[in-house]
């Protein structure tokens, strides 16, 4: 059979994202003088701008690190061993977050929600009022896993109205820069997001946004960490305090470009744009959706992420629709993580698509028009009209 695979391979994963070239230019350089000049200069830009995406007027540690990195960073500076926390889990990453605070000493209080919705608000509130101990409630915006959208502001409703003074943090390590949060509106204490989503930048660079009330806790506590503690990278008396030693270098010129062309485009535009793409992604699942076995993983659409979207397919139908359009049309799409079942313990019935960061129209309708070639070839039954559905929401008629 003649490949179709070469030409420029779509990686069409919910993180690491599509970069630029922008960014991949702006990255290739030399190492740079880490002491005095432009580094340092471009480095004490970015806060600004990471702060207007978060919405906050209050302030962001930067670590050479992955989301977990954020994670550790934000426990480490608010929590102690024999501290209590509720954790509203609606996919695999609560979870691991509740996993490293255990690791602490912490007791994690996991309200799980499944893997098809978002969460029970009379559950959570039974929650508070059953631990009013507790000394933050962690949750993830969107989870990657399942690519359910939380409604952080309702949580924060339900801890006023129990009169909680818990933390509300935050994992917008998929959202950031995709789907909207507004850190100090929505009254969150502590978010944290990463560089490789919606932020176009290789893997390596994490954030921790942090509200003086939890600032206020780190005081009182002090921070177990040196490493992690967020206040010498935010008021750093030298450079390198910024990061605790040698800075990421070219991240940073990476960073500071994608953020430029953030700014270019302009930010509520960035998010116009993941809404369509997102609904036109929809529009083509849904009409395929219609006969098969085919399912969007959240049914309902005002719960669903504008940046990843999760399906179901029944196994093992998701990995060989995977297989056969990397090896024959040069896409990837994601793999069904944590998804396992005890009947299919290989997530072989789920894959995702990613539509974060650097994607357009074009890449979205190539890579709908791709899944159904794989759908044809594979043999997978399923619904007509997808790519009309798609066309038609991208022309403003959907």
């Amino acid at each position: 059979m003649t490949s179709l695979t070469h030409g420029r391979h779509y990686l069409a994963i919910p993180g690491p994202s599509v970069m630029p070239d922008r960014v991949l230019q702006a990255m290739h350089r030399p190492s740079p003088n880490i002491y005095e000049g432009e580094l340092i200069e471009i480095t004490e830009t970015l806060p600004a701008d990471l702060k207007a995406m978060a919405r906050t007027k209050h302030h962001v540690a930067m670590y050479i690190g992955n989301g977990h990195a954020a994670w550790e960073a934000a426990l480490f500076n608010t929590l102690s061993a024999g501290d209590e926390v509720i954790v509203i889990m609606t996919g695999l990453f609560a979870n691991g977050w509740a996993d490293m605070a255990k690791a602490m000493g912490v007791t994690a209080h996991v309200l799980d929600f499944g893997r098809r919705s978002s969460f029970d608000p009379a559950r959570v509130a039974e929650a508070l009022a059953a631990t009013p101990q507790a000394k933050a409630v962690l949750m993830v915006h969107v989870d990657t896993s399942t690519s359910v959208k939380n409604d952080v502001s309702a949580v924060r409703a339900l801890m006023d109205e129990a009169g909680s003074d818990a933390l509300l943090m935050a994992d917008c390590i998929a959202s950031f820069g995709c789907d909207d949060f507004r850190m100090d509106a929505w009254g969150v204490d502590v978010m944290v997001a990463g560089c490789q989503k919606g932020l176009m930048v290789p893997a390596g660079m994490s954030f921790v946004f942090y509200s003086d009330k939890a600032d206020g806790i780190r005081e009182a506590n002090g921070c177990l960490s040196r490493y992690w503690d967020w206040r010498p990278r935010t008021n750093p008396e030298f450079f390198y305090l910024h990061w605790c030693g040698t800075a990421p270098t070219h991240h940073i010129y990476g960073l500071r470009e994608a953020l430029d062309m953030i700014n270019e485009e302009g930010y509520e535009n960035v998010l116009a744009r993941h809404r369509l793409l997102a609904e036109a992604v929809w529009a083509a699942f849904e009409c395929w959706s219609q006969d098969g076995p085919l399912e969007l993983n959240i049914a309902d659409r005002t719960l669903r992420s504008h940046a990843v979207t999760t399906l179901r397919t029944g196994a093992p139908h998701a990995t060989t629709l995977r297989n056969w359009v990397s090896a024959n049309a040069g896409l990837t799409l994601g793999i069904g993580l944590g998804m396992a079942t005890e009947d299919d313990p290989k997530s072989d019935g789920f894959f995702r698509v990613g539509h974060m960061g650097h994607v357009n129209a074009q890449m979205i309708l190539g890579a709908l028009g791709t899944i159904q070639t794989g759908l044809v070839a594979t043999g997978l039954p399923h619904g007509g009209g997808a790519l009309e559905a798609a066309t038609h929401v991208l022309a403003g008629q959907g």
